[in-house]
């Protein structure tokens, strides 16, 4: 893609949706950090369906610590590894509270020093919770990055630092998440609806020329 090709590609998208948001659902910043703990290897509506009832019931770090991981397990077992992210979760909670007074650092250090918060979780979060201009590379974006051009990488790291050094600003803080809905419903893996697609005019792969992208590795 060229850098024009780049602006047209985002244009678009914000033009058919100009305030994208995550499909996790959540009421504060410690639920999002927790829903997206959760959502490794996991879709977006099975985690959905799993803290609508978690979060009724622990929606503070302390109301979820006191729940213990027996507690929480119940509540999310229809989420792959769950017990392991149960583990994370009630550990989390004790650190938050310990270290930083109950409340979700804004910091990516302090985040990914969370146990089960890897670089795209703490992304996440600096991007949906505090505003900041991060790329959550998950497979998704890894995939529409590469196919499309936009920024290849053979790692999702490389993949980031291409997207912030290529995206242009005005759309940076919403890049992700077009991204993300992209190779969600359009970009997908296996069939990619490139006839229909929006910006597939400034697609390197285009749509007879559908690339198969590195695997996502994270």
């Amino acid at each position: 893609m060229t850098p024009t090709d780049i602006e047209h590609f985002f244009a678009t998208l914000r033009a058919a949706n100009p305030a994208p948001v995550t499909e996790l659902e959540y009421a504060s910043v410690f639920e999002l950090l927790i829903a997206v703990l959760l959502s490794a290897q996991a879709t977006d509506v099975s985690v959905n369906k799993a803290t609508r009832s978690l979060f009724v019931k622990a929606p503070t770090p302390r109301r979820m610590l006191e729940l213990d991981v027996a507690g929480v397990e119940a509540h999310i077992r229809t989420i792959g590894l769950y017990r392991t992210k149960a583990r994370h979760v009630v550990e989390t909670c004790r650190i938050l509270l310990e270290q930083h007074e109950g409340r979700v650092p804004r910091d990516r250090a302090a985040l990914e020093a969370l146990p089960g918060v890897g670089r795209k979780t703490a992304n996440v979060v600096l991007n949906c919770a505090f505003g900041e201009e991060t790329m959550a590379v998950d497979t998704h974006i890894f995939r529409v990055s590469n196919r499309s051009g936009l920024a290849p990488g053979r790692t999702p790291l490389e993949v980031e630092n291409g997207l912030l050094e290529r995206v242009p600003a005005a759309y940076r803080a919403d890049a992700h998440h077009w991204l993300i809905l992209h190779g969600r419903y359009v970009c997908t893996a296996r069939q990619p609806d490139c006839r229909s697609c929006a910006v597939s005019q400034w697609c390197d792969s285009g749509p007879d020329r559908v690339a198969q992208p590195p695997t996502y590795n994270p």
